[in-house]
C-alpha cells in the first residue's frame, strides 16, 4: 500500500528543485517536507511528481535530463556505497540489494541474456510512472558512465512505454541506442561491461557502508517482505525457504505469495545474498571452506560450483585476484 512507502529526501529534494526550474508552483508543505523529516512518505512523492509532470516549461524529456544530471549524493547511502564498488558488476549487485532505501516501491534486478545481461527496473507507481521511470533508468545509464570514467556503453535502454518526444533526442541524451515498447524497463549491457574497474574509496570503507546500508533496510517501515526476508537470511544464511517463513509469522507458501508480489522469487533473493555475503568474506580474507560452511554449504566444492556460476570464477581465483 502507498502509504507504507518512502523515499529518501535527497532524492525528494533533487525532485522538488527540478520542478521548481520548470516553473511549478510548490506549496510550503510538500517544499518543507525533505527538511522535517528523515524519508519522504509516497503520497507527497507522488504529488511532488504530479507537479513536476504539469510544471509550465512542459519539456517533454524533463525526467530524464533529471535522471542524468543526479550525483551519487542523491541516492543517499546507496550512492556511496556504489562508489566504493571495485567493479560495475559489483556496483550492479549493490543496487539490485539496496535500491529499495532510496523508494521502497520500487527495485533492480539482474537476468542473463544472450549477448550480457539485462538490469531490469520494476517500479510500482501509480503516479507518473513514465517520468519516474525515464528519471531512473537516466540516473542509471549516467551513474554507470561517471563511475567508469566514461567507459561504460550499455548496449541500449529500453522502455515499456512509446516515446514521448523524438527517439533521436533520447538517443543524443543517453548517448546510447533506445528501444520503446518493449516487454520490460530495463539497460542492456554486454557481459564484458561488468568487469569494469569504478572510482572507488576502497574496501575498508565499502564493508562500513555495508553495515550502515543493512541497517537502514532493515529498518525501513514499509510492507516489504524482502527487506525482512533478507535480514532474516543474512542472520541465519544456513536457513531455507520454510524456517525464514517461520521467523517471519507467516507460511512458506504465504512467503512465496508476498515475494512473487515484489516480483521477487525467495530462490533469487537468497542466492543473491548468499552471493554478496561470500563476496564480503572472501575479501575480509576467510578462506573458501570457513566460507562454505558459515553459508551452509553441503561442502567446499558446492560452494565453489555456486560462486563460479556466480563470478565465473572460483572462490580462490577470486581471493588471489582481489589480493594482488
Amino acid at each position: 500500500m502507498q502509504e507504507h512507502h518512502s523515499v529518501t529526501t535527497r532524492f525528494t529534494q533533487a525532485v522538488l528543485e527540478a520542478a521548481q526550474r520548470l516553473g511549478a508552483v510548490v506549496p510550503d508543505t510538500l517544499r518543507d517536507l525533505p527538511a522535517q523529516r528523515a524519508r519522504m512518505p509516497m503520497a507527497q512523492q507522488d504529488e511532488l511528481w504530479s507537479l513536476f509532470a504539469n510544471a509550465p516549461a512542459g519539456d517533454p524529456l524533463a525526467a530524464l535530463r533529471l535522471g542524468t544530471g543526479l550525483q551519487a549524493g542523491h541516492l543517499d547511502i546507496v550512492g556511496l556505497l556504489l562508489l566504493s564498488c571495485e567493479t560495475l558488476g559489483d556496483g550492479l549487485e549493490v543496487l539490485t540489494e539496496y535500491a529499495p532505501i532510496i523508494g521502497d516501491n520500487a527495485r533492480f534486478e539482474t537476468t542473463e541474456t544472450p549477448q550480457g545481461l539485462l538490469l531490469r527496473y520494476l517500479p510500482q507507481y501509480t503516479v507518473c510512472r513514465e517520468l519516474r521511470v525515464e528519471a531512473a533508468l537516466g540516473c542509471v545509464v549516467n551513474q554507470a558512465r561517471w563511475m567508469t570514467n566514461g567507459r561504460f556503453r550499455p548496449d541500449a535502454v529500453r522502455f515499456a512505454h512509446a516515446p514521448r518526444a523524438e527517439p533521436a533526442a533520447y538517443e543524443a541524451l543517453l548517448q546510447c541506442p533506445v528501444q520503446f515498447g518493449q516487454p520490460v524497463d530495463g539497460v542492456t549491457m554486454g557481459a564484458g561491461e561488468l568487469t569494469l574497474g569504478l572510482v572507488q574509496v576502497g574496501n575498508r570503507v565499502h564493508a562500513q557502508l555495508r553495515m550502515l546500508a543493512d541497517e537502514m533496510l532493515a529498518a525501513l517501515p514499509q510492507g516489504s517482505v524482502s527487506a525482512r526476508a533478507q535480514q532474516v537470511i543474512r542472520e541465519h544464511p544456513r536457513w531455507g525457504k520454510e524456517r525464514v517463513a517461520a521467523q517471519l509469522g507467516i507460511s512458506g507458501r504465504h512467503l512465496n505469495r508476498k515475494l512473487a508480489a515484489e516480483a521477487i522469487s525467495f530462490k533469487g533473493l537468497r542466492e543473491a545474498l548468499l552471493h554478496d555475503m561470500a563476496t564480503q568474506a572472501l575479501r575480509a580474507g576467510l578462506p573458501a571452506a570457513a566460507v562454505s560452511g558459515k553459508l551452509g554449504f553441503s561442502d567446499e566444492s558446492a560452494f565453489t560450483r555456486a560462486f563460479r556460476r556466480w563470478r565465473g570464477e572460483t572462490p580462490v581465483e577470486f581471493a588471489k585476484r582481489i589480493g594482488s
